[in-house]
């Protein structure tokens, strides 16, 4: 199985693919390198991606090049984090997220009504029903204790 390394601390330049695989040249014909570039200038984000046959083959990369020196900056090799799910790459090699939707179905006349009421204190103000019920507030929890302990003096001295 292959494991993705993550090669970082790359200098924020135009990087080809090829310069990179020329610093590994004793592994260039079992990697597969990947830079990964800003959109817009082209230049590299700062790190890139390298693709080794086995995980031993992959401890042996970092033992190898971590530390070395590539256009005067240092490199930081590590094993590289599971991606997260995206759906979609660029051309440029940086990733794109594809978002996904929700459908939402607008409320109802009836509902809009119900939602809103009408602020006195405010000519023309709306204010929406289920903030202002006590139920569904929930307090800031810096002040959550604080709360309870006034809440409970005043229930002390009403009763």
């Amino acid at each position: 199985m292959s494991v993705r390394l993550y090669v970082g601390n790359l200098p924020k330049e135009i990087i080809e693919k090829d310069a990179l695989q020329t610093l590994f040249a004793d592994e260039a014909n079992t990697i597969s390198t990947k830079v990964i570039k800003d959109r817009k200038t082209g230049k590299c984000r700062g790190f890139a991606f390298v693709t080794v046959p086995t995980d031993e083959s992959a401890d042996e990369f970092i033992a190898n090049f971590n530390g070395q020196f590539f256009m005067e900056s240092e490199l930081k090799i590590e094993k590289a984090l599971p991606r997260e799910k995206t759906k979609g790459k660029d051309e440029e090699g940086g990733q794109e997220e594809e978002t996904v939707a929700k459908v939402v179905t607008p409320p109802t006349t009836a509902e809009k009504r119900q939602k809103t009421k009408r602020n006195p204190k405010k000519p023309g103000a709306t204010t929406n029903q289920a903030s202002v019920s006590s139920d569904s507030v929930q307090p800031d929890p810096r002040w959550a204790a604080d709360l309870a302990k006034l809440k409970e003096m005043l229930l002390a001295v009403n009763n």
